[in-house]
């Protein structure tokens, strides 16, 4: 009897059961996460894309044709522009900040991860208010700068596009350090060892091994920080001080001032679509299929 009808043996047979036994064993333990994820996530999407096609009137586009007004381009533009400028910000302080606690003792290391995720056990609103309080014109810093005699007039940090970047930053950046971290954690450090024997000095071991082997956490680190801070909405509306305008005050805006669900609605879905298209452009360079599927 050839080898293609031969019938399985009896522990091909037993390797089979058990397979289908982890799959649907699986499927039941899943169950309950994925409905989770139906009815918060999925469902409200849906609601959400339905109202955004109903007017006053009934059925519409109208909700779509007002967010081509160039206030609302104005407002969208500079949310890609807070969110590009943050995410970049995060990357150049988190990348040697995550370095350095790879390199740290534990104990040192400890500590200072106590600091870094320290912004994260505080509420948004209180870590903003206390930005105001530093950056307004009578603030700490300006008063420091004036004692040390590097200028003689307080500077304008407060209800600023500066001040809403500083504020961001704060608050994003331990959603890049931990990913990044990790990331870093996993290289095998006799990876550098071995490019040392090759004859490689400390630098270019660095940049040839260890520095590409650590961009899957640094992608998936700044798509995390970038995501957030489109949606971002505390911040800027206090530290911006009426002068940067978001997309999601815009949304806010819209609801309770004319309490129009429809108009807010397509702000949600335009803010949903632009997002994904953004994403879909770094996937398609690399970084988002890096950060999944790097270390598979």
């Amino acid at each position: 009897m050839s080898e293609a009808g031969a019938k399985p043996r009896p522990n091909e047979l037993e390797i089979v059961r058990s397979e289908r036994s982890q799959a649907r064993m699986f499927a039941w333990l899943s169950g309950p996460a994925l409905l989770v994820i139906l009815v918060v996530v999925i469902g409200p999407a849906l609601w959400l894309l339905a109202y955004s096609f109903w007017g006053r009137d009934g059925l519409t586009l109208a909700n779509f044709a007002e967010l081509m007004t160039p206030s609302y381009a104005q407002s969208m533009l500079t949310t890609v522009k807070l969110a590009v400028l943050v995410t970049v910000l995060c990357a150049v302080l988190g990348y040697p900040l995550a370095y350095l606690l790879l390199l740290l003792r534990p104990g040192l290391r400890a500590l200072l991860f106590c600091f870094v995720l320290f912004p994260l056990w505080t509420s948004v609103l209180v870590r903003t208010y206390a930005w105001q309080v530093i950056l307004q014109r009578r603030g700490v810093l300006n008063k420091m700068l004036i004692a040390a005699g590097w200028i003689e007039q307080p500077l304008s940090l407060a209800n600023s596009f500066s001040a809403t970047i500083i504020g961001m930053v704060h608050v994003m950046l331990p959603f890049l350090i931990m990913p990044l971290y990790a990331s870093m954690k996993a290289i095998d450090p006799s990876l550098m060892m071995a490019a040392a024997n090759l004859g490689a000095s400390r630098t270019r071991a660095f940049w040839s091994v260890f520095a590409p082997m650590s961009l899957p956490g640094l992608a998936a680190g700044m798509i995390i920080v970038f995501v957030l801070a489109l949606g971002f909405y505390v911040t800027p509306a206090l530290l911006g001080g009426g002068r940067v305008i978001t997309w999601a005050m815009r949304i806010e805006q819209s609801l309770m001032i004319s309490s129009d669900w429809g108009a807010t609605s397509a702000l949600g879905v335009a803010l949903i679509l632009v997002a994904g298209a953004i994403m879909a452009c770094m996937a398609k360079f690399g970084g988002l299929r890096n950060a999944l599927g790097a270390h598979s």
